[in-house]
């Protein structure tokens, strides 16, 4: 088994420096020798076997269980030189036969009906409070920051955010804002109060729904800003402007032609809806299955070409696509050291092994977007040709009014971990 292992990582590794301790004690070094020295050991069999049978499933199960140990390096850096071996987002040859049944099966666990939406936004968005805390900026923006110079802090890139989001919409005073998706509240508060406009949110998460309306209320935005529990689908009004920043991965590859459509019924035929999501530009895949069953379960990233049919087909027009590439590995970078100087407080919260997974999820998150073709894309939809100008630079000019707006009102810096 130990001579098994090594002979397809030698085969799989071909480039960087890669030690090997197993669990029998054989030592050995893969690659070509290049970058920065990586060793990790294996402290079971058990482990060894089960990376072998399904490398994308128990790989991150063994850090986990912490049958597989980094003794050189971080996590991060194992996982970028694992990652950095397959740009295009495929497991090794031995593993490819598991990619083809889950491709084939992938519709039916993204099987998004409504109760089915619930359970799943549950399993992830409704954990303690506290944890989020310890690693998100000052208003909870969990979705990819907008790093306008490569030394902004997350709270200001998370603003400049916000801030691009708004001006792409050209939201004016009283209009009439669906936020699709809205998490803890902080787009909707930002549009309700820079914009002047009348906000609906949506969220199927309980702890987010009562965040976010404690939120509203504490800023005296109640009666601006409303939010519901409840499913996009069953909205009844009608809107001027539609956005929804980071909840289209949940919405399953089996139903982007109900989301679109539904949002073109939502949509007034002068409006404009600005969708952010994570994308994939190597073509449609597969959701990693350790992500599917411990992080987001339904979830999928769509590749572009998923995407554009369905927008086609639900009668709607694509006026502008905005690929943010290195953007989000830079958040989750924040996240994640953010995350790893409040490990003592996460593990009191949860346990030791609910922070090896979600130190996993964050390091793998990161270098999938810095090592392979992951990234976010923003499309912003209309109904008519003329509804927003013909050239971009009036997101500049917007963008500057709201920053004149915000005034002294900027979140304060915040080193990582604060």
């Amino acid at each position: 088994m130990d001579r098994l292992l090594v002979l397809l990582l030698r085969r799989f590794v071909r480039r960087g420096t890669l030690r090997i301790t197993t669990a029998g004690g054989l030592v050995c070094s893969v690659g070509d020798g290049t970058g920065r020295p990586i060793a990790i050991r294996f402290t079971t069999s058990a482990a060894q076997r089960s990376i072998l049978l399904d490398p994308e499933l128990h790989l991150g199960e063994a850090y986990m269980d912490g049958t597989l140990q980094v003794e050189e390096g971080t996590l991060a850096d194992f996982l970028a030189l694992v990652l950095g071996q397959t740009p295009d987002g495929k497991p090794p040859r031995w593993a490819r036969l598991q990619w083809i049944l889950r491709y084939v099966w992938r519709r039916l666990q993204q099987f998004n009906v409504r109760s089915r939406s619930r359970q799943n936004v549950a399993h992830h968005y409704d954990l303690d409070g506290r944890l989020y805390s310890l690693f998100l900026d000052a208003d909870r923006q969990y979705s990819c920051a907008y790093f306008e110079t490569p030394d902004q802090s997350l709270d200001d890139a998370q603003l400049a955010k916000k801030r691009h989001i708004a001006a792409k919409l050209r939201v004016k005073d009283g209009h009439r804002v669906l936020d699709i998706g809205c998490g803890w509240g902080g787009l909707a508060l930002y549009i309700a109060e820079f914009c002047r406009a009348n906000v609906l949110g949506v969220t199927l998460s309980n702890e987010q729904f009562q965040c976010a309306s404690g939120r509203a209320a504490e800023k005296n935005l109640s009666r601006s800003v409303e939010f519901r529990m409840q499913d996009y689908r069953d909205v009844p009004e009608t809107f001027d402007r539609i956005v929804s920043v980071g909840m289209f991965e949940h919405v399953g590859v089996g139903y982007y032609d109900a989301y679109f459509q539904k949002c073109a019924e939502l949509l007034d035929d002068d409006g404009v809806m600005l969708l952010h999501s994570i994308g994939r530009s190597e073509g449609p895949n597969v959701t990693n299955p350790w992500i599917a069953k411990y992080i987001f379960p339904g979830g999928y990233i769509p590749a572009l070409s998923e995407v554009l049919p369905a927008i086609e087909r639900a009668g709607l027009l694509v006026t502008d696509i905005e690929i943010l590439r290195l953007h989000y590995a830079e958040t989750l970078k924040a996240w994640r050291d953010r995350f790893m100087a409040h490990r003592e407080e996460a593990e009191r919260i949860y346990d030791q092994r609910f922070v090896r997974m979600w130190e996993f999820y964050l390091a793998a998150s990161e270098m999938a977007f810095r090592e392979q073709g992951m990234m976010v894309m923003q499309y912003q939809l209309t109904k008519r040709q003329n509804v927003v100008p013909i050239t971009r630079d009036y997101i500049m000019r917007e963008e500057a009014r709201l920053r004149s707006l915000e005034g002294g009102q900027r979140p304060p810096l915040r080193l990582a971990g604060e």
